[in-house]
């Protein structure tokens, strides 16, 4: 487990350096991370799931928020694992990794923020609950790029569900407007959203 946590730190650091190279890109947003082959291969290694976000931002922008929300059967069980604040730098990435311990008991969450200044990181342990590890999963994040407007954003989800008939993933329109999708979540049996929120 030390060896993967290592290989994703190493990764979050590399992933830093792309984003530098960003600034002035299409400021107040946040968009889908292209990873290179390494990049890519090294996150692979250290997590089952994992998903990268570039922002870049204006000098407004003075924090970033990211966490974890978990729903069971649609409803909110924990609305904070991992919450964790940063300042907001002109540009940076948002990483968002799972995977499973050892003794298949939890599930462990990374997440991040990295700049050109620094790096800001948790590890989330979560219990499993409702026997997910037999159960189908799906995950999906933003479509591409999104603008940021000072409010709550999804950027990702990972859900379960043991309905025979299959899953559908969460519509765009639940991407550009949770509040008013969240029926959305009645589908799976428990779903993790990961959350940002860049404040002036």
């Amino acid at each position: 487990m030390k060896r993967k946590f290592m290989l994703l730190i190493i990764g979050l650091s590399t992933l830093a350096l792309v984003a530098c190279s960003q600034i002035g890109v299409d400021a107040n947003t946040i968009s889908v991370g292209e990873l290179t082959e390494r990049e890519d291969a090294i996150l692979s290694t250290a997590s089952d799931k994992s998903f990268v976000f570039d922002f870049n931002v204006d000098d407004e922008y003075k924090e970033v928020a990211i966490w974890i929300e978990k729903y069971e059967a649609g409803n909110l069980v924990n609305d904070s694992l991992g919450y964790m604040t940063t300042e907001a730098e002109q540009s940076g990435s948002i990483i968002f990794t799972l995977s499973e311990d050892v003794n298949d008991v939890n599930n462990i969450f990374n997440i991040g923020v990295s700049t050109e200044e620094s790096l800001t990181s948790a590890h989330v342990p979560d219990e499993k609950s409702n026997d997910v590890e037999n159960m189908s999963s799906e995950w999906g994040s933003i479509p591409e790029k999104v603008a940021l407007d000072n409010g709550e954003v999804v950027l990702a989800n990972i859900s379960y569900s043991d309905n025979e008939n299959g899953m559908h993933s969460l519509t765009t329109d639940f991407y550009e407007g949770a509040a008013g999708h969240m029926n959305e979540l009645e589908q799976y049996d428990v779903v993790y959203l990961l959350k940002a929120e860049f404040s002036k």
